[in-house]
């Protein structure tokens, strides 16, 4: 076991031997799963029936069902047997947001996390009477929460504009994040994540506002460690300068595997149009009531949405 500790790149082998057998062909019972898919509110519906009005049924189980999957298996036979094996993802992608030998690790565990927040924050819904199963259960934005985005974004629309544009301009995989600035009460911010980057202060290393694939480690681009590859993952114990002690409140996921299979190459606006109306806005407002205040304690802010998994 000592010496998987002290060889990471052993895993790394055996991630990429075990990404070229179909899912069906995985040596299950031989991994300890003691990361497992978490269960989503009606996931009994959605698999049936997908997310009404968003997501079909194949869709549904292609980016939720099989890929947390297929995440979940891999950071099992990456961290069985080690004292990561019973870790949270949220955990993990503290853990490892700066070792560079671990970024494997980080980026399955991170990605997992993320998923399922984005997933986590759909709209719930059950069969009304009278009406097709398929029908959605919207919900409304909670009048306390309503106020506080006005006073900080002028408006709901004026949010609705800013947060689908951004998230439309990306460039590439990743994830866009409505938080919750912890040193001022109220003040949200709208921020990308490439990739599996990281949405929290204490991960800020692996933020990756950028697409890393496109900067040197000298490059002026602001945060030079958003990588954490190499050069890019100092031993530093702070937040790297400029970064915002802020509580990630909402997501929309914009990997293309999510939205291509129902609205084809062309079809990310309109994916995130639908997404917005499918929103779980009790959800995202128990998310911003459950963010501490910093003079609450900073240390503890992040803790609930980071097990969360």
């Amino acid at each position: 076991m000592l010496n998987r500790l002290f060889r990471p790149q052993a895993a790394l082998r055996a991630a990429s031997a075990f990404s070229q057998k179909p899912v069906s062909a995985l040596p299950r019972l031989q991994i300890r799963s003691l990361h497992r898919v978490p269960q989503l509110t009606n996931d009994q519906h959605f698999k049936t029936n997908g997310v009404p009005e968003f997501l079909s049924p194949e869709a549904f189980d292609f980016a939720w069902t099989q890929y947390q999957t297929l995440l979940i298996d891999k950071l099992n036979l990456m961290t069985q047997d080690t004292v990561d094996a019973d870790a949270k993802p949220g955990e993990l992608l503290v853990k490892y947001s700066r070792r560079a030998e671990m970024a494997s690790v980080f980026n399955y565990a991170s990605m997992a996390h993320n998923n399922h927040f984005f997933f986590n924050c759909l709209v719930s819904w059950h069969p009304l009477a009278g009406l097709a199963p398929q029908s959605p259960n919207t919900t409304q934005i909670p009048e306390k929460f309503a106020k506080d985005i006005v006073d900080t974004c002028s408006s709901v629309e004026s949010l609705k504009l800013d947060f689908l544009a951004t998230a439309n301009a990306m460039f590439g995989p990743g994830f866009v994040w409505l938080a919750k600035n912890l040193e001022k009460d109220g003040l949200m911010h709208i921020f990308c994540t490439y990739n599996a980057g990281s949405p929290y202060p204490a991960a800020h290393s692996r933020r990756q506002p950028v697409d890393m694939a496109t900067h040197s480690p000298d490059a002026p681009m602001g945060n030079q460690y958003a990588g954490a590859m190499g050069a890019h993952s100092p031993n530093q114990k702070n937040m790297a300068a400029g970064a915002l002690d802020v509580q990630p409140i909402l997501c929309v996921n914009t990997w293309e595997h999510v939205w291509m299979m129902d609205y084809g190459i062309g079809g990310k606006a309109e994916y995130l149009e639908r997404w917005w109306d499918r929103i779980n806005w009790d959800v995202v407002f128990d998310n911003y009531n459950a963010v501490s205040s910093a003079r609450a304690g900073r240390s503890m802010n992040w803790n609930r949405n980071m097990n969360m998994m």
